[in-house]
């Protein structure tokens, strides 16, 4: 991978062989991605999906959606089609904003994920909730690449951690507390990443989460939140994960 880094913008080209599906939750995200790079050139079609934006380098940029079912559901029709292209991606990773566990992830930070996991996958019962695999199927984590986390923390300054997937958000202190009591290596939450790393573990394809932390996991309290800020972290970010993509790959 030739790639150059100018101001938080990418320049440059992609190998022919590596190609990147970037799927975030909505258009907003999408779109601070997009503003990433300087060679967005096209918008493509996909069947029964929302449309993508493919850049020349090799980056194709989905909204897939809100929530694990959608952000499975598009990312698995895009890989599908570039796979019946011919074309296959290398690379799936999982971006947009999150909420952020105080204080390991403050707001305007960014965590990688080196652990998704689904954190409300599963069954109450009288003495707790049970994870999925402990009723006997299917899985409630996915760790991408251990080498991929690095460079890609070590190019963004993204902290690396457990990024939870839920399909309610947290709005209490106590939801919080008991999702950390649960799973304390957690950063942060969002909605897809799991649903996104189920699609792309379905087609053997490496996944990665990264976000941006628009608010803190907690009490719901739209003062508190700094979106804007959050989607311009996420736009800096894209601007320096080429360069550590490249590196992940010539390794």
């Amino acid at each position: 991978m030739v790639l150059q880094a100018q101001e938080g913008r990418l320049t440059g080209s992609v190998k022919a062989a590596a190609r990147v599906l970037v799927a975030t939750a909505v258009p907003a995200e999408r779109d601070a991605v997009a503003r990433a790079f300087t060679d967005v050139t096209t918008e493509v079609r996909l069947p029964g999906s929302p449309p993508l934006l493919r850049t020349a380098g090799g980056y194709d940029l989905l909204a897939a959606g809100v929530g694990p079912a959608l952000a499975a559901a598009g990312t698995a029709t895009a890989l599908t089609a570039a796979a019946l292209d011919g074309r296959p991606y290398t690379l799936v990773v999982s971006a947009g904003i999150a909420g952020g566990f105080q204080p390991e992830a403050p707001v305007g930070s960014l965590v990688v994920a080196d652990e998704i996991t689904v954190a409300d996958l599963g069954a109450e019962t009288a003495d707790g909730f049970l994870p999925v695999t402990e009723l006997g199927f299917g899985t409630v984590s996915h760790r991408p690449p251990n080498s991929l986390v690095r460079v890609t923390a070590q190019a963004t300054g993204a902290h690396p951690g457990a990024v939870l997937t839920v399909s309610t958000v947290t709005g209490t202190a106590a939801r919080a507390a008991e999702l950390r009591a649960r799973h304390p290596r957690a950063l942060a939450e969002a909605m897809e990443g799991f649903g996104v790393a189920e699609a792309a573990a379905a087609h053997g394809v490496p996944v990665l989460e990264l976000r941006a932390v628009s608010n803190p996991v907690g009490p719901r309290d739209r003062a508190a939140w700094r979106i804007g800020d959050a989607l311009d972290a996420l736009t800096e970010a894209f601007g320096k994960l080429a360069p550590a993509l490249e590196s992940w790959e010539s390794a």
